[in-house]
């Protein structure tokens, strides 16, 4: 790792140690041998895995981006939309400083929604699918919705953490057997590994993954990737420039594609890959233009980019939301119809929002839309998803970074993301299994 940072660059993390502004207290730094080897010709991936003491200059911002506790019916699953998300582990290989998961990362005590303070717990496999049982037997028994929460089955799981192939196979092949077990249809699984450390993906997991598919072959599995830049798999040259194949077409680093067409051959498993869009790592548009060509071109495809999220130290990572859109917007200019089926999100309290566009010219009549309008648009709403679909107008502010920035400009809201009040936990029954359960 010598010479990763400079001189300079270990004096002044080195200098905030022990004070509020420690980084490593914020977010333990890690990295992947592999990441490493290729963050040294890449600026924006050093971006995304080395400390900085711009982290902590301003650490406004939630300890639960989203309330997302408010929909815990059990430690270590997220029951908020039509699928469930689960904490299966709190590490991943390597460590993002943007992470919009670095209170469950660095195991930081946050306050629930009845006032208690803990750390956010693991999800075990007996409480877990206690809870799925439960929850679609009362779905059924009610003729399709449930009676409490008005949610319909639950149907799909995402393993998720940290990272969920950090877990060694067992556990996986555990999990994945016992959620199919439960009623699951699909399972995702959200990994950064293809990133990290691609040689994960060896024989052993993917003969792991074919014998599942083999005893369960009517349950989906989508593996969720997280490539946030084109140079974590694409190879460089000397001039570093990316290497062309004789087709014109770009050459991925030898282990990555390796790894990558070992899991896009198995016709019945999924890839798609989500990534945030950060300052300094890939607020450009040719960089996200080229990533989404050529994840496309493998079998591989653009599910969301996402803007920043209201973490603690989120001002240090966030472009402004309209900047945002902008980059997506032009990255997909010269792509095919295929290739651009990626939104932009942003994450609201009332769930998944879509930044569905920003206008550059007035709107004659309309009072705050003097200088543009931006769109919200809910794509996923919680529980019952009532207000999935609904809208929200705002007057243009090119410096936001969240919502709350846009509070003295809304035009129209029928999606009520400014009339927010937090939801009143909806407790659904779990029987108690006795007996030894399976964790994670």
């Amino acid at each position: 790792m010598a010479g990763f940072y400079s001189s300079d660059e270990i004096a002044e993390l080195t200098a905030l140690r022990g004070t509020e502004r420690d980084v490593e207290n914020r977010m333990p730094v890690k990295i992947t041998r592999h990441y490493f080897e290729l963050a040294k010709n890449s600026k924006a991936l050093q971006r995304l895995v080395k400390a900085s003491p711009d982290e902590t200059l301003n650490l406004q911002g939630s300890e639960d981006p989203g309330f997302q506790m408010d929909f815990s019916p059990v430690e270590g699953l997220l029951h908020k939309y039509e699928m469930g998300l689960m904490y299966v582990i709190s590490t991943c290989s390597a460590h993002c400083r943007f992470c919009y998961r670095e209170e469950l990362i660095s195991r930081k005590e946050i306050e629930r929604q009845d006032g208690t303070v803990a750390k956010k717990g693991l999800a075990q496999i007996g409480e877990v699918t206690d809870y799925i049982r439960a929850h679609n037997a009362d779905v059924e028994e009610n003729g399709g919705l449930h009676p409490a929460s008005g949610r319909e089955k639950l149907r799909e799981i995402l393993l998720s953490g940290g990272d969920a192939m950090a877990l060694p196979n067992s556990k996986i092949a555990a999990w994945l057997s016992a959620l199919a077990e439960s009623g699951v249809e699909s399972i995702r699984l959200g990994t950064k590994e293809m990133a990290f450390y691609p040689d994960r993906f060896d024989e052993a997991f993917l003969s792991m993954l074919d014998r599942f598919h083999g005893i369960y072959p009517e349950v989906g599995f989508r593996l969720m990737v997280h490539f946030n830049h084109p140079d974590e798999f694409l190879e460089k040259g000397s001039d570093g420039e990316y290497i062309e194949n004789p087709n014109g077409t770009l050459k991925w680093v030898a282990g990555t594609k390796r790894a990558m067409d070992a899991v896009v051959s198995r016709g019945w498993l999924q890839v798609e890959n989500q990534a945030p869009i950060i300052k300094g790592i890939n607020d450009d548009p040719d960089a996200l233009r080229i990533m989404q060509r050529a994840l496309y071109r493998v079998g591989v495809g653009n599910h969301y980019f996402f803007c920043g999220r209201d973490i603690v130290a989120y001002r240090a990572f966030n472009v402004p939301i309209e900047t945002a859109w902008n980059i997506l917007n032009e990255s997909q200019k010269g792509l095919s119809g295929v290739e651009t089926h990626a939104r932009l999100s942003i994450t609201h309290y009332k769930g998944k929002t879509e930044v569905a566009a920003v206008t550059s010219e007035a709107i004659p009549g309309v009072p705050g839309a003097e200088n543009g309008v931006l769109i919200f648009k809910i794509l996923r709403n919680a529980a019952d998803a009532q207000d999935r679909g609904k809208v929200c107008i705002v007057g243009r502010n090119p410096e936001a970074i969240w919502f709350d920035d846009y509070e003295d400009r809304v035009i129209f809201d029928e999606a009520g993301l400014y009339d927010y009040t937090r939801v009143e936990k909806v407790s659904e029954p779990v029987p108690v299994t006795i007996g030894l359960q399976g964790g994670a």
